[in-house]
């Protein structure tokens, strides 16, 4: 199991409450009636952690009341080397009990504390940016018009790859862009922000997309889960709130088709495509290695006169990397097996 992306912040945000209070605990409590004293690394020994690391536990010798004793640190250092003198604290009632001092607890405090500040300076980053952006979306109605069917049209969904200001187009037969997405704001901690521009209506309007999220399960009863997050909300409810529900299954030449509706009317079909994507609807002057299937890259046909609500739909698969609407890919798995029995 493993968790990739923004949202792991919510356990970077535990391990520094944790970091946090253990460095508290190591600074004020673990050492307390301990005594200070001078002692000398006399071996470090080698040991193996569980990703194949060596690391080496120093021993060392000190005196007190005339008395030699030796204790092994309970931390490491790259700088410990066989015959350095360091400072220590050992338990004057048992004193092979030793540690190397306050240094770790500070560092887990410092450490707990600017990652803290860290999540909570982006969440009210975040914050202020939705606020900024819901008010910007005031002066236009949000809402998405029912199904206004026109001329059935072969339209083609693509991807900017190779930046990190990624952004995305419908374009028609003739490269002419319809309705893209670019990047206004770009940011590590908080959502980006984009202009939706509606090039056939002439509109804009502000959205927030956040970071990519990733859940691995890598079982057979759990699904991956890939999303993100669209004006702050999670995208695969966002679209089912405003009545999408989509339908895919795999094709040929590992392509995964989407049969789109909305309010179960069907908008649009879409099938995954290379980033040759109109040469390869003209299929001429392509290398078939070309015509590999590349995230992010659709044809479309469909007679849909407002294309809002399908480019934030082809958004979603784009940007998360999912197959099904649930964010994951089962359903396309049961999709295909579905039609082979259909068959």
């Amino acid at each position: 199991m493993s968790f990739k992306g923004i949202g792991v912040k919510y356990f970077a945000f535990f391990m520094a409450l944790v970091a946090l209070a253990g460095g508290i605990y190591l600074t004020f409590f673990h050492s307390k009636g301990f005594i200070k004293t001078q002692a000398t690394i006399v071996s470090l020994d080698e040991t193996w952690t569980a990703d194949s690391e060596m690391t080496y536990r120093a021993t060392v010798e000190f005196t007190v009341d005339g008395v030699k004793y030796t204790g092994v640190l309970d931390t490491q250092s790259p700088s410990y080397r066989v015959g350095k003198n360091i400072s220590v604290f050992y338990d004057p009632d048992n004193p092979t009990v030793v540690h190397s001092g306050v240094f770790l607890g500070i560092y887990c405090i410092v450490a707990g504390t600017a990652v803290l500040l860290l999540i909570i300076g982006s969440e009210i980053r975040k914050r202020k940016s939705l606020a900024d952006v819901q008010q910007k979306q005031a002066a236009h109605d949000m809402s998405y018009p029912q199904s206004a069917p026109g001329p059935e049209r072969e339209l083609y969904f693509l991807t900017d790859l190779g930046t990190a200001k990624a952004g995305h187009r419908i374009e028609d037969a003739g490269r002419k862009v319809l309705y893209e997405a670019k990047m206004t704001k770009f940011t590590l901690t908080a959502p980006f922000g984009f202009d939706f521009i509606d090039h056939e209506h002439g509109s804009t309007v502000p959205h927030l997309i956040g970071h990519e999220e990733i859940s691995e399960w890598d079982t057979l009863l759990l699904d991956n889960h890939y999303t993100f997050t669209f004006d702050g909300r999670d995208i695969w409810k966002y679209l089912k709130e405003n009545g999408i529900s989509i339908q895919s299954s795999f094709t040929g030449a590992a392509r995964i088709e989407y049969r789109i509706l909305h309010n179960d009317t069907e908008i649009a079909t879409a099938v995954g495509s290379s980033q040759n994507v109109h040469e390869e609807a003209e299929c001429t002057g392509v290398k078939p290695s070309n015509l590999v299937p590349v995230r992010g890259f659709y044809r479309i046909m469909t007679t849909e006169t407002d294309l809002s609500l399908l480019f934030v739909t082809l958004l979603a698969f784009a940007r998360s990397g999912a197959s099904d609407q649930h964010g994951g890919y089962y359903g396309t798995v049961f999709g295909t097996l579905k039609n082979l029995v259909n068959k």
